[in-house]
């Protein structure tokens, strides 16, 4: 049984968990699981990779950006946050997509239909932000969900 001066808070016990590679002296470092941000990102860099190999027009000047939550609540109107945020471009500052963290965790069960819905996300800002249809920058959306 650890002491409990090694297991304050009931955090688990402190120090290393594992003995030093007997070979080389250097700690062995165990593996974490990715923090929610992380994965998130991930799910995000995946889709645009996914929309930019099928259709490259689509993210051609396009910056994407991702916010934990939408900023002013006079940003969107009626009583649903918005998932992302499309801004036009202007002479100075290229056509930008914000995808909003947050309201997109909570609306998914798990990782696989987040990242089907960070992909559905991606692929309608992009539409409407470039004037091509949701079928020309990903043919095959319908497969996300399945």
């Amino acid at each position: 049984m650890p002491s409990r001066r090694r297991d304050r808070h009931q955090r688990g016990i402190r120090g290393p968990m594992a003995l030093p590679n007997r070979f080389t002296g250097a700690p062995v470092r165990l593996r974490r699981t990715p923090r929610r941000s992380e994965l998130f990102d991930r799910a995000v860099r995946d889709a645009l990779a996914r929309v930019a190999s099928r259709c490259p027009e689509a993210v051609a000047g396009i910056e994407v950006g991702i916010e934990d939550v939408p900023l002013l609540a006079s940003a969107w109107s009626g009583d649903r946050v918005p998932l992302a945020a499309a801004l036009e471009p202007t002479d100075t500052t290229p056509g930008r997509v914000v995808i909003y963290r947050r309201p997109l965790e909570l609306r998914a069960e798990d990782t696989t239909l987040l990242r089907a819905l960070v992909h559905r996300t991606l692929v309608e800002q992009l539409s409407a932000l470039t004037g091509l249809s949701v079928d020309e920058i990903d043919p095959d959306g319908d497969d996300d969900l399945d």
